[in-house]
């Protein structure tokens, strides 16, 4: 099969629910990207540049202006083999980006089923570029930004983020409520694009995005 028609059927951009993506569309910021098979389907393999400093590994979807709506996504993340100890997987989405400043919802998938019941607590994470990574979240607002969900590090897992004014609900496995809930969405109520995001030491795996703008 040839490389844009594994590509073709990665990504599903919808300004009504439309047409098909390919890894053109993509702009890379601090990643490489590759289309790739993993575990049985057709995605776009996520890689930190090397150096590239924490939080800023994102691949941008062009031509995306959004407000409010809902962003849904398969994700597959976990430690790469070169990561350093404390890599967790981190993998998720960044939205409103605009002017190097977004909120993103990532989780923590090797958090998920980990023994420490601290680690699981911390499974899912809101963070805010530049000023509110997920330290200075956790000391001025300890558990507030943070929330358990079942996870396996490495395994496809459906997540979907929706966005309110300044609220984003991030839900997990198809679930009717969300696993994190964030009402003070530290850049306000803006616009922006839409990226794949992942952190530092992740092997990140992205199938199945579609953006439905709120009507």
């Amino acid at each position: 099969m040839k490389r844009t028609a594994v590509i073709a059927a990665v990504f599903c951009f919808q300004a009504g629910v439309s047409a098909a993506q390919t890894i053109d569309q993509l702009m890379p910021h601090r990643v490489t990207l590759a289309a790739v098979e993993y575990r049985g389907k057709q995605a776009i393999k996520v890689v930190e540049e090397a150096g590239a400093p924490n939080g800023t590994a994102y691949a941008l979807l062009k031509g995306t202006d959004f407000h409010n709506g809902s962003i849904d996504v398969e994700i597959a993340g976990a430690p790469g083999a070169t990561a350093f100890a404390a890599a967790r997987g981190f993998i998720g989405l960044a939205f409103r980006v605009k002017d190097d400043r977004f909120e993103y919802i990532f989780l923590r998938p090797t958090n998920g089923r980990a023994d420490d019941q601290v680690r699981r607590n911390h499974a899912t994470q809101y963070s805010a570029f530049p000023d509110f990574d997920y330290a200075r979240l956790r000391k001025e607002s300890p558990e507030k930004y943070e929330s358990y969900v079942d996870l396996e590090a490495g395994a496809w897992t459906r997540v979907r983020v929706v966005v309110d004014g300044v609220t984003a609900r991030l839900f997990v496995h198809g679930a009717a409520q969300p696993a994190l809930v964030v009402n003070d969405l530290k850049l306000g109520d803006g616009s922006g694009g839409v990226a794949l995001w992942i952190g530092s030491g992740t092997e990140g795996y992205f199938t199945g995005l579609a953006v439905r703008p709120a009507r």
